[in-house]
């Protein structure tokens, strides 16, 4: 069942420009990391404070039907505001193309996160600078379809 609720869009200009355009083309357009040509997909949450739906890019890492979600911020040394919003509420809806997905998100860790790592640096190397830069082990969700 889609999430419910008020939509409350990006403060960036940049993010919510590119979510609506991806949205509004089924994924057609807007659909890469700016310039980089690496796949993005929209990941729509639900705020852990204010209640109302957020929405965002991330990077496309998937594998098998399943999404990881890396929480990396760039490196910097706190988690990214979503990362409260997926633990407080894991039920997440993922849009890979045309139409969203309902998903359930859970971090992972040892072997099945280092093997989601590996996943998410051969598609984005940065993640592995990011790494070396945070003061934390960046969390990884996987993100599972509910039908």
């Amino acid at each position: 069942m889609p999430l419910q609720g008020e939509y409350e869009p990006s403060t960036w200009d940049w993010v919510r420009e590119q979510v609506e355009t991806y949205e509004r083309t089924g994924g057609r357009e807007a659909n890469t990391l700016r310039e980089t040509g690496i796949p993005i997909v929209i990941i729509t949450s639900r705020g852990a404070k204010s209640g109302k739906l957020r929405k965002f890019a991330l990077m496309r890492v998937e594998h098998e039907g399943e999404y990881a979600l890396v929480a990396s911020k760039g490196g910097s040394a706190d988690h990214p505001g979503w990362y409260h919003n997926l633990v407080a509420e894991p039920l997440v809806e993922i849009q890979d193309g045309p139409e969203p997905h309902d998903y359930l998100t859970e971090i992972v860790d040892g072997d099945e996160r280092q093997a989601w790592w590996n996943r998410a640096v051969d598609v984005f190397s940065p993640y592995a600078e990011y790494a070396e830069k945070a003061d934390r082990e960046i969390p990884v969700f996987v993100a599972r379809r509910v039908d």
